[in-house]
């Protein structure tokens, strides 16, 4: 019966599922057989016509262009998506696989030392510890908030806000997050080793051991700072924005540039050439091993014409001497004639370039920005002030050249010349009598020299252009080319720029008035010094200059600076003669007579600058000694100083006498 069962229900199932089955039995010797009803095999046919037909009105041969668009378009977004990511973006994706496993970091080079004359080291190199961040490498939410609020509690200068907000500024999609992003530098040693630890466990934090200055200002033993070095040297200081852009791929925003003096006028020979290594870092960023290695190219030695010993000394005598006279702001320029090689170079006040190396905070800049001297301001290459009397020299000899005066020419001093209602008057009333071109250079005679300038009733003098055309012949009115940056041009006024500016046309007193140094004629120390080195050496103008020679990081010479006057033979020996007599007059019976004791025979020109009516006049001095043969050129300008025979002169009497004296015994 069970048997049967089954039969019947198999039965039951197979017609349900096909429409066609009509009965299933077992026939004779138990095999189980199958009956379909009658005309199953037409309607299957039938059925089969249908679907074929079907199929074929539903395939629409017309529509095959269609797809091939689509399918091209599709094909092409395709292949252009391909080319962006492989071609546009292939170096940048290249590197951001690449920078999850092998990177490039840089060695850098140690920068070059400075010595003075004497190879007598100026700056030296210091371990810095500065810590930096890696931001590709960084981990996010909760456990990067941890470690900023572990590195603002070491470092305790600055806080977890801060360096987030430096994290935020940086697009983590792009190149910038794996370059390296500065957070500190001067960390103190017990920090850095707090840090050293802990950073090791943290993702893209990077401590280094990288150098930076330390200047040496060789103070004297009388308590004075030393710090005129200061204005020289400059320092170097973090890179900043505006650099990076300038010089590219040189620099990285941790790196280290000078910022001013030598260090920024010499950064090319004195900063070296980086090395690199290949790496192979951790998940965390850090360093596994070293696949590949260049080493670094050291920054070259620079030697300078400085003499530091001479540097200190002129420094002390000018604070002695501003001390005394409740003064603040001078300068003084010490150089060799014969090559423009400035010796000592003096601008009071002076700052502390390691206040600037180690790191400067916020109130020490204001402190400095804010002070009422202007200490970071160099007097002596950026000082722009009348020349007074110290122009009469370069007048002299324009005169002289052009033929307008011999040295047997005089014009008679009675106190001034009167032109209309305008009197043009000497320093001393009622005049000094009849005196040639000696006389007038070493008692300083106004009269004489308003005469060979702007000339005076029948006699004809050199005339404004011809003026202008000698005073740019001595270096006046443009850059003498010295190497530190930020030296001025000072400026010699022209009839057009005064109807320009001032609306005015030229006058005969305005003439006058720059053919005594007054007026709006506007030198620099470096300039005066630069033209009194004409007349000392016989004719040649030099460029000044500090560097003498490039030497390798181990002091193998690579080259010395070549020395080439600027322009000479432009006024003839003769008369370059009868100027340094005359300048050496000032010193034996006019001026300067506080120099006829010197142990050396010693030639000048006293000035006195006015340059306002509520504040005292600027005094200067400028000169050389010996007299037959010239070592130094000496130029002192003391602003607000009144006369330069009392206050300019005694500073470079002092100074002569211990040159001359004192040091060489």
């Amino acid at each position: 019966m069970l048997k049967n069962f089954f039969i019947r229900q198999l039965k039951t199932d197979r017609r349900k599922k096909d429409p066609f089955l009509l009965q299933t039995g077992r026939l004779k010797d138990g095999i189980l057989a199958t009956v379909y009803r009658p005309g199953w095999a037409e309607d299957v046919h039938i059925s089969d016509d249908r679907e074929k037909e079907t199929v074929g009105r539903s395939f629409n041969f017309s529509k095959i262009t269609f797809l091939s668009l689509v399918l091209t378009l599709f094909l092409s977004v395709i292949l252009a998506k391909s080319a962006w990511l492989q071609v546009v973006k292939g170096e940048y994706y290249y590197w951001l696989s690449e920078g999850n496993r092998i990177r490039i970091e840089r060695i850098e080079p140690r920068r070059g030392v400075i010595y003075d004359r004497d190879k007598i080291p100026l700056v030296r190199n210091k371990a810095n510890f500065l810590l930096y961040f890696v931001p590709a490498d960084m981990p996010e939410d909760e456990e990067l908030a941890g470690i900023l609020r572990r590195i603002g509690a070491i470092l305790g200068n600055i806080s977890e806000r801060d360096l987030a907000e430096r994290l935020a500024e940086v697009d983590s999609g792009s190149l910038a997050a794996y370059q390296p992003l500065f957070v500190a530098d001067n960390i103190e040693y017990e920090k850095a080793m707090i840090l050293y630890l802990e950073s090791a466990n943290w993702p893209g934090v990077i401590l280094s051991n990288r150098t930076s200055r330390n200047y040496l200002t060789y103070a004297p033993d009388n308590g004075q700072s030393g710090f005129s070095l200061s204005h020289i040297i400059g320092y170097t200081g973090k890179i900043n924005e505006r650099e990076l852009e300038q010089f590219g791929e040189e620099y990285l925003p941790i790196d280290y540039i000078g910022k001013m003096g030598i260090e920024y006028f010499w950064e090319n020979e004195l900063k070296g050439v980086s090395g690199k290594k290949q790496i192979e870092v951790d998940a965390l960023g850090k360093e596994k091993k070293v696949i590949g290695q260049e080493p670094p190219e050291n920054g070259h030695n620079l030697v300078l014409s400085l003499d530091t010993e001479a540097q200190i000394k002129l420094e002390n005598i000018m604070v002695e001497h501003l001390s005394k006279r409740k003064l603040s702001r001078a300068s003084a320029i010490v150089m060799d004639p014969e090559n423009g090689e400035v010796l000592a170079m003096v601008s009071l006040p002076a700052f502390d370039n390691n206040v600037f190396a180690r790191g400067i905070s916020q109130d020490e800049y204001n402190a400095i920005i804010g002070h009422p001297d202007h200490p970071l301001f160099n007097r002596a290459v950026s000082g722009e002030y009348p020349s007074g009397s110290t122009i009469k020299p370069i007048m002299a000899a324009a005169a002289l050249e052009e033929g307008i005066i011999t040295d047997h020419t005089t014009f008679l001093s009675t106190g001034g010349i009167r032109i209309g209602e305008w009197f043009f008057p000497d320093w001393l009333a009622g005049g000094h009598g009849r005196v040639n071109v000696k006389l007038a250079i070493a008692n300083s005679v106004n009269t004489f020299f308003y005469y060979i300038g702007g000339g005076h009733e029948d006699f004809k003098g050199l005339g404004l252009d011809r003026i202008i055309q000698y005073d740019k012949a001595f270096g006046l009115g443009a850059q003498t080319g010295i190497d530190l940056a930020g030296e001025a041009d000072g400026f010699l006024p022209t009839q057009e720029w005064k109807k320009e500016v001032k609306n005015e046309p030229w006058y005969i007193g305005d003439t006058y008035h720059i053919s005594i140094g007054q007026g709006d004629l506007l030198v620099t120390p470096l300039q005066v010094a630069a033209y009194t080195a004409v007349f000392a050496n016989g004719g040649k103008l030099y460029r000044p200059h500090f560097v003498t020679h490039i030497l390798t990081a181990d002091d193998g010479l690579i080259a010395p600076i070549p020395v080439e006057p600027v322009r000479e033979n432009f006024i003839s020996g003769d008369n370059i003669d009868i100027v340094r007599e005359g300048m050496r007059q000032t010193v034996t019976t006019g001026s300067a007579r506080r120099l006829f004791s010197l142990p050396v025979p010693a030639a000048g020109k006293t000035g006195t600058a006015q340059w306002s009516s509520k504040n005292d006049p600027h005094a200067w001095f400028t000169g050389f000694a010996p007299f037959d043969e010239p070592k130094v050129v000496i130029t002192v300008l003391m602003e607000e100083g009144k006369e330069g025979s009392e206050t300019a002169v005694p500073i470079a009497e002092e100074f002569l006498r211990w040159y001359f004296g004192e040091r060489k015994k």
